[in-house]
């Protein structure tokens, strides 16, 4: 699971989801509750994808590459927790997205942190 190939691979993954998803709400999701709550997943879901991309380059250091997996995973749950929703999936899917988005914060607040402190375990900061 440590291979150095599976953050950029699911980078994508998150990216591919939010365009596919883009497209259906666009072209064939008529109910607006359900249109509204895949905007919502596209709208975090592709930023961050982006944002994993541009954290790649310092994945190297353990602090980073923890972080940046808080950034994809969260991502990855919070929008496909809406997407389930305006597909008709069960209420309790719904659950899912605080914890996404929770991930998503801490991930943030984890690079934030390094980025002021430079504890990061490289000689390279």
């Amino acid at each position: 699971m440590s291979s150095p190939r599976l953050l950029p691979a699911f980078a994508a993954l998150n990216a591919v989801l939010a365009l596919a998803f883009g497209a259906f709400a666009a072209h064939a999701i008529e109910d607006p509750q359900a249109r509204d709550w895949i905007r919502t997943g596209v709208t975090f879901q592709l930023p961050h994808a982006a944002a994993i991309f541009a954290l790649l380059p310092w994945r190297s250091t353990r602090p980073v590459r923890a972080a940046t997996w808080l950034l994809a995973l969260g991502t990855f749950l919070f929008a496909t927790s809406l997407y389930a929703l305006a597909l008709g999936a069960p209420r309790g899917a719904a659950a899912l997205a605080p914890i996404g988005g929770t991930l998503m914060l801490l991930g943030w607040l984890w690079i934030a942190i390094i980025a002021l402190t430079g504890k990061n375990d490289s000689k390279d900061s």
